[in-house]
């Protein structure tokens, strides 16, 4: 696997599994934390990685589930916990032992903030993260559309994607097809992606395991619209209302500074986003809904705004950043540069504040 300059990939034996980690920056540098979303890995964040100051030592994992960390099934009903507990057990096996800066994408935001709920971290930076209340079949209180959290979980996967997926498509034929997933929903249509880069992500896409402990996951039927509630295993069923919940990160004292950043033109994290259920049965997109007084799209912006507000409410240190020409992944695109900049100026207050 060759890397740019200045970064480089090692498997690091944790008490948990083996792990697979991209790092840069000094051995002795203030350690900073980067969680990648769902079906991506750590190298995605590599050109964020190479453009930090050097005080910062970068560490980016491949979660469980994705890349080439090693393949442990997921405990579903443990929400991100998973993701918590083996990033937890990653900072023993590398020897830190201060509170760490960090930041998680999308399912990375859910896993970061339910870690900074175990233990103190420097500061926490929340990338187009999983609504507070997870992904699928809930109001804007949070609470289920139904009490068995139908239209969320492992049976909401695209079955024709997640077959694509497994074998390793790499064609344009369909938009299934998971080249055209990134091109449609990882950044703006308009965005082009340097062939070479948009080659090495879709790589590392492909390494995404599949099935019941994988994506999306098990489900189990129900007698709910859409048919189907969530199962026990796999990553989609880990991002369902009925286990992922990180509203607790209210309760954290003392408060690590908070950044949160969206790219205005996210269609994975939005009001009513086209890969969840309630906005995909109000298309027509799924025969059956029951309208928007039973199921309504989820207000994922929302809902996690409401809680960045309640942070700071309750003493946090908030700032925000909306990049217009972004999407769900805004350190790739448009705002890349923009995204760098408010990133590690805001690592730099935050650990100048702590020091």
């Amino acid at each position: 696997m060759e890397l740019p300059a200045g970064l480089s990939a090692r498997t690091v034996e944790t008490e948990r599994l083996s792990v697979h980690v991209y790092e840069s920056g000094p051995s002795d540098g203030v350690p900073v934390v980067l969680l990648h979303g769902n079906l991506s890995t750590g190298r995605f964040y590599d050109e964020l990685m190479l453009a930090a100051p050097g005080r910062y030592r970068l560490i980016a994992p491949d979660m469980r589930g994705f890349g080439r960390t090693e393949r442990v099934p997921l405990d579903a009903t443990r929400g991100l916990r998973d993701w918590a507990d083996d990033t937890e057990a990653l900072l023993r096996a590398l020897g830190i032992t201060r509170p760490v800066h960090v930041a998680g994408w999308s399912t990375g935001g859910a896993a970061v903030a339910t870690l900074a709920q175990q233990r103190p971290v420097a500061s926490l930076t929340l990338i187009d993260p999983v609504a507070p209340h997870g992904f699928g079949g809930v109001r804007d209180d949070g609470t289920p559309c139904f009490p068995d959290f139908a239209g969320s979980g492992g049976g909401t996967g695209n079955p024709d994607f997640t077959a694509r997926l497994a074998s390793g498509d790499r064609s344009q034929e369909s938009p299934t097809s998971p080249l055209n997933v990134l091109r449609s929903s990882y950044w703006p249509p308009d965005f082009t992606m340097p062939p070479e880069r948009e080659s090495v992500l879709l790589d590392e896409v492909l390494m995404s395991e599949t099935g019941d402990d994988g994506y999306p996951g098990d489900a189990e039927p129900s007698e709910n619209w859409p048919g189907v509630a969530p199962g026990t295993r796999g990553i989609l069923n880990a991002l369902s209302p009925k286990f992922c919940d990180w509203s607790g990160l209210l309760d954290v004292e003392p408060k690590p500074p908070l950044l949160w950043v969206h790219g205005e033109r996210d269609v994975v994290i939005a009001d009513g986003s086209p890969w969840e259920m309630g906005a995909l049965g109000q298309a027509g997109q799924v025969p059956g809904w029951p309208g928007a007084d039973v199921f309504p799209p989820q207000q994922m912006v929302a809902q996690i705004g409401a809680l960045v507000d309640a942070y700071r409410s309750a003493g946090g240190s908030v700032r925000r950043l909306t990049l217009p020409g972004s999407g769900h992944a805004p350190f790739l695109d448009a705002g890349a540069g923009r995204f760098a900049e408010t990133l590690y100026d805001f690592l730099d207050r935050a650990e100048d504040a702590g020091t």
